[in-house]
């Protein structure tokens, strides 16, 4: 709702340029409750969205699907440079077109930041490989490196991890162009050898550090702040839980690209537990995984091994094998003519006697390059350097996801290759052919899930049973299921009962079916939870004034109109409930008599009326004042400005024909 459907960078009359100043969600960057969240080139989309089709969603989901495929198009063809023409560039793009930990970045609209970061972070990367190729026998390798920032911007302009391509391409640069070890870079350094690459890095890294910190500038050189349900572990007083807790989450991010059986809309709140003891058995998790991790890394950055695998066949110190291929890890690329057998046909997917050029880094050199795309550009996400607003966000791991089915894909390969039997070479392949097949049925049973909101929410309740009941109790009280909807808001607030939104909608539920005492006693609690919820302060001070409790009614108003808009995260929706107080403070006044008063309240509103706020019923009551004042020309102004702004406004139609009546 607030990206898109509340936006008002979305709205033809709001000028375009204030999209490179606004976040996200269309509150200004520099504003205290500003979620910092700067995508300006996704933002930017859903405007050209909206001008195309209005809010039809088809066409935003058309866009989606349709960037999805160019990103899968893309990651396939980086995937032919490393693998080679065949089966395992073929298996290595299934299996990211297929991996259900995509469906809600391509179902849900907002995802489309992720999808554009990484549509841009394939362009850079490739448009600097192709830098790396053409250094130093062309031109125009330096316009590729150039293309390749751009592209970097970009994708950083579409989401903030889209910066990491640039550490990626520094990676490919070393470790898989140059095929350099770690000891290796440091004697290249003192010795000065390839000066080209490291001048390349250098302008990487400068690069990088310039967009870093224009982007630290805009946004004001602070950081977001974020609520304790967000990100528990970050509001937790115990370092000890932060640290366990913080070690834990790649964990489980892992295993939701590894086995993503249990997906949710929404991982904030208590959907993963926090680790507050070195007792807890998922700390055993935590270390299987790092250590995996660092064993995998250290393996192949030393790259000892004397077999290797050049393209699924086996190599002996770089020595041509019996199938026809020669590998040869410790140099640069080298152009090899391969005569494809009967083998070569089954392993490498190539026709008979096809006779290709390939340009293939070894194994530890693919498994470098995937580790540090599962990585690099999750660590954002590790709140590592700055916390960050959610849990778990099934989003955030599309662009490490290519990592993913890069290890997969080369782990496969591998073990195609060491096994001796064709029986196991046939298992190896149906397995990875069953892992896409059921990859494939999940995603479409999860776009099941996506179809509507209700089916969405109901996914979430064993994942997050409070944050899912709750909005399902909004979706069940939109189709006037009140019933229903109030045993929805009562079960999430038996999960978490200090929720003030969910307070505030169960208290919103029982006024507008007249059960107002009970109403007024939910209010209260949500204002207990939450002393800045204008809107509970708004409601309270209706029904106190509809029940005759003037007086209360106006501390009520008067309270709520002096709560600064400070640190929240959506000031749009507390000014509008603001200024919803005002106008009912001033109908207060009016109603009494005191008109000079009612002026003097309903100016305050027009001050702090926000863009989106539909100001007809407040000019008509400003008209009305300066009627019953005998101030016609000023009450005149007025009416005709209410039936400026709604032309069918009613009320101002009445008053306004008295007027003229009476003139």
């Amino acid at each position: 709702s607030r990206a898109i459907k509340t936006n008002q960078d979305l709205l033809p009359e709001t000028p375009w340029i204030h999209i490179f100043y606004n976040d996200f969600w269309g509150t200004l960057l520099t504003h205290s409750g500003s979620h910092k969240s700067y995508r300006p080139l996704c933002t930017l989309s859903f405007r050209i969205n909206h001008a195309v089709g209005g809010m039809d969603p088809w066409g935003y989901h058309l866009v989606n699907v349709l960037l999805h495929a160019a990103v899968t198009g893309l990651f396939t063809n980086f995937s032919r440079i490393l693998f080679g023409d065949g089966y395992w560039t073929l298996i290595a793009g299934l299996l990211f077109a297929s991996h259900p930990i995509h469906t809600e970045a391509v179902a849900g609209i907002v995802g489309r930041a992720d999808i554009g970061a990484c549509l841009f972070f394939l362009l850079s990367l490739m448009c600097y490989m192709k830098h790396c190729s053409t250094r130093g026998s062309s031109p125009s390798t330096w316009g590729w490196i150039l293309g390749a920032g751009l592209c970097a911007g970009c994708s950083m302009l579409w989401k903030e991890q889209g910066v990491t391509v640039l550490a990626i391409s520094a990676v490919y640069d070393i470790f898989v162009f140059h095929r350099l070890k770690m000891h290796q870079i440091i004697s290249a350094l003192y010795k000065r050898k390839n000066l080209t690459l490291f001048f390349s890095i250098g302008l990487l890294t400068s690069w990088g550090t310039a967009l870093l910190g224009v982007r630290l500038y805009w946004m004001g050189n602070k950081p977001p702040s974020f609520s304790n349900s967000d990100n528990p572990a970050a509001d937790s007083d115990s370092f000890l839980t932060r640290t366990l807790t913080f070690f834990y989450l790649p964990t489980k991010n892992l295993w939701l690209l590894l086995c993503p059986d249990t997906l949710s809309f929404d991982w904030s709140m208590d959907a993963v537990p926090l680790l507050k003891a070195v007792s807890d058995w998922r700390n055993l998790h935590t270390v299987a995984f790092y250590a995996g991790l660092l064993l995998l890394a250290y393996f192949s950055l030393k790259g000892s091994s004397n077999e290797r695998e050049c393209n699924g066949k086996t190599v002996m110190n770089g020595k041509q094998n019996a199938n026809g291929h020669s590998c040869h890890p410790e140099m640069e690329y080298k152009t090899l003519e391969v005569k494809s057998s009967f083998a070569s046909k089954e392993e490498n997917g190539l026709k008979k006697h096809e006779i290709q050029k390939l340009q293939l880094p070894s194994t530890e050199n693919i498994v470098i390059l995937s580790l540090s795309l599962l990585i690099v550009p999750f660590i954002p996400a590790t709140n590592l350097f700055f916390y960050v607003g959610f849990v778990i966000a099934e989003r955030v791991l599309y662009v490490p996801s290519m990592g993913f089915c890069l290890l997969v894909t080369v782990g496969v390969r591998a073990l195609y290759v060491k096994a001796q039997k064709r029986f196991l070479k046939n298992l190896v392949f149906c397995s990875t052919a069953a892992l896409i097949v059921f990859y494939g049925l999940k995603t479409v049973v999860r776009n099941g899930d996506w179809q509507n909101e209700e089916m969405l929410y109901r996914s979430g309740i064993k994942v997050n049973p409070a944050k899912a009941w709750g909005n399902l109790g909004n979706v069940l009280k939109s189709q006037s299921k009140i019933s229903e909807a109030e045993s929805a808001y009562r079960n999430a607030l038996y999960y978490r009962s200090n929720m003030a939104d969910m307070l505030y909608n169960l208290g919103l539920l029982l006024q507008e079916n007249s059960r107002f005492s009970e109403a007024l006693h939910y209010y209260k609690l949500a204002i207990g939870s939450r002393p800045t919820l204008a809107s509970a302060y708004l409601n309270t001070g209706i029904i106190l004034m509809n029940q005759g409790k003037t007086e209360e009614a106006r501390r009520t108003f008067v309270k709520c109109s002096e709560i600064p808009d400070e640190n929240l995260k959506d000031p749009h929706a507390h000014k509008s409930s603001v200024t919803s107080c005002l106008y009912n403070l001033g109908k207060l006044f009016h109603e009494q008599g005191h008109y000079e008063e009612a002026l003097t309240v309903y100016k305050e509103a027009i001050q702090k009326m926000p863009r989106q706020f539909a100001p007809q019923s407040l000019y008509n009551m400003m008209g009305e004042a300066y009627m019953r004042m005998s101030r016609l020309p000023e009450a005149e102004h007025w009416y005709v400005e209410s039936l400026r702004s709604k032309s069918d406004h009613i009320p101002a139609h009445l008053t306004y024909g008295k007027l003229l009546a009476l003139t």
